[in-house]
């Protein structure tokens, strides 16, 4: 169920979903964290709840965005109404204990936090999110709220690598001109683009810090979502939140 938890001593949590341990059928099997995907919602809320309780929060402290592939960032100042999710793809707070959610099932994941600023920010970036710079309006909206760039880490979870995102040549060429870090190839030769590397090349260049955590590719791995791969598949899920009460 939670394939990856990370933790630093200044109260600074990060958590991947796998697909394991939910209770949705296929496609969607088993926990599918996504609610546009055309899963029950009931189901989702239940699998919702699950992965909460595994790490250990209330499912009304955690916060969700409708993703709509673009570089706006919200602000989150309280707990979320059921049903009013910001259609965003970064979402930054400095309210500890609430959780900052971001769903994937290839783009990339990344989890943010200044423990002594007291602010995380959890962003969405896919292809086109990465080139609009959704990465960098994240790390801009948490410097707004008085973190530091460099006592900022970053962790990046499962997304698809470099081996298996092909693309078109003009394509590849339209984004590594963006982002010259993204320019790849596949196992079989062909043009690709790397968007965890692109990720990696922005965060260092606002001098932050990108935890070096081994690489899970979601189109390779049985145990992630990939819609490349399945087309019709669920959500992961990454968790990023501060330890304390709400404030």
């Amino acid at each position: 169920m939670i394939g990856q938890r990370l933790s630093n001593d200044q109260g600074a949590h990060f958590a991947f979903t796998d697909r394991w341990g939910g209770v949705s059928t296929s496609p969607f099997q088993e926990l599918n964290l996504g609610g546009a995907v055309g899963d029950d919602p009931a189901t989702v809320r239940e699998n919702r709840s699950l992965a909460a309780a595994a790490l250990g929060l209330d499912p009304a402290d955690v916060v969700w965005m409708n993703q709509v592939h673009g570089r706006e960032v919200a602000v989150v100042t309280g707990r979320q109404p059921e049903g009013s999710a910001p259609s965003v793809d970064a979402l930054v707070t400095d309210r500890r204990g609430l959780a900052l959610a971001v769903l994937t099932a290839d783009c990339v994941p990344v989890l943010l936090a200044d423990p002594v600023a007291g602010v995380v920010a959890a962003a969405h970036a896919g292809r086109p999110g990465l080139a609009a710079g959704v990465v960098p309006a994240a790390v801009a909206a948490m410097l707004d709220l008085g973190a530091v760039a460099e006592r900022i880490t970053a962790v990046i979870g499962a997304s698809v690598c470099g081996r298996c995102y092909e693309v078109p040549t003009a394509l590849q060429d339209e984004i590594t001109a963006l982002e010259p870090d993204t320019r790849s190839q596949t196992s079989w030769g062909t043009p690709a683009l790397d968007l965890p590397a692109g990720v990696r090349a922005q965060l260092t260049r606002l001098g932050v810090a990108v935890r070096p955590e081994p690489h899970s590719c979601t189109m390779e791995s049985a145990d992630h979502f990939s819609y490349r791969r399945e087309q019709r598949t669920g959500r992961l899920a990454g968790y990023v939140w501060l330890e304390g009460a709400h404030r």
